[in-house]
């Protein structure tokens, strides 16, 4: 089964710091590295490495080969991967000694992708395979509309929220990938139990993963609901590790595997990358996932 992952590729700047910088404060970092990044080119490469047919659709300037090049060390096809006149997209990250983080993200070449370039990704692919989303792109609403015409089933991961989200039509969604916090902003509900009531009745059609931190994940849609315990691990570096389990996850379920072993995997994939800095250097191999 493909997954077109449609999807933000960044570098990010990562700052080790004492504590998050404060309003007029000059703070100084105890470390200093540069890693491949972008929500979409971490989920592409956890599925890549979890075993899933996985194709990169997106844009990088000229700063950004060794992103394309990385992606494709890995088994990600990059045909739809394009290089274009605009710097890529950046990061900068503040992880503190928890291992928490803090995020500026300038969008540069991901914010160049037209319905046009959307519509020629999509439009020779074979019916019933997957795409993926996050809210890191420009033009989401043209996903929907070439999603559907290709007859694809779309899986969003709406990472990082906004209220564009909204206005688009997420009946359309197979399967969602929600945090506490997106999930409130699409639900208005806090509590998890609420929360994935909530869902069902706007979208009855969709499933619902609900990732909880420390507490684990719970997959709901009208026919089960399953918990999955968070792995205990040594927190490093928690960027990434949101990415790790849906790319897990989702190689996982595209397989037709039971949703336990999709939400068992994709949990102890997760705590691994967690025990490790950075995000797309911090993904494991499926061999060591298995191991745990």
């Amino acid at each position: 089964m493909r997954i077109t992952n449609i999807g933000s590729c960044c570098i990010d700047h990562v700052y080790s710091v004492p504590h998050f910088v404060m309003p007029g404060e000059t703070l100084t970092s105890t470390s200093y590295a540069i890693h491949p990044g972008g929500k979409g080119l971490n989920q592409s490469l956890a599925l890549a490495k979890a075993g899933a047919e996985v194709h990169h659709a997106g844009m990088i300037g000229q700063d950004g080969i060794w992103l394309k090049e990385r992606l494709e060390k890995f088994g990600v096809n990059t045909q739809c991967l394009e290089v274009v006149n605009a710097p890529t997209g950046h990061a900068s990250i503040q992880i503190n000694p928890e291992g928490e983080n803090a995020i500026v993200i300038t969008g540069g070449a991901n914010r160049q992708i037209e319905a046009r370039d959307i519509q020629g990704w999509l439009a020779h692919i074979e019916p019933d395979n997957y795409v993926l989303i996050q809210n890191e792109i420009s033009n989401l609403d043209a996903v929907f509309e070439a999603s559907a015409a290709a007859k694809q089933r779309l899986i969003f991961n709406t990472a990082p929220m906004g209220s564009n989200v909204m206005d688009l039509p997420l009946e359309q969604v197979e399967l969602f990938i929600l945090n506490e916090i997106e999930a409130h902003a699409i639900t208005g509900e806090n509590d998890p139990k609420h929360i994935l009531a909530a869902m069902i009745e706007l979208y009855p059609a969709a499933s619902t993963i609900l990732t909880l931190g420390a507490a684990g994940a719970i997959f709901k849609n009208r026919q089960e609901e399953l918990h999955q315990s968070a792995i205990e691990a040594e927190v490093i570096d928690t960027t990434g590790a949101g990415d790790t389990f849906t790319g897990f996850f989702l190689a996982h379920y595209a397989s037709k595997r039971p949703i336990a072993e999709c939400l068992s995997m994709a949990a102890k994939a997760a705590s691994i990358c967690v025990a490790r800095p950075g995000a797309a250097t911090s993904i494991p191999d499926l061999s060591e996932v298995m191991k745990l």
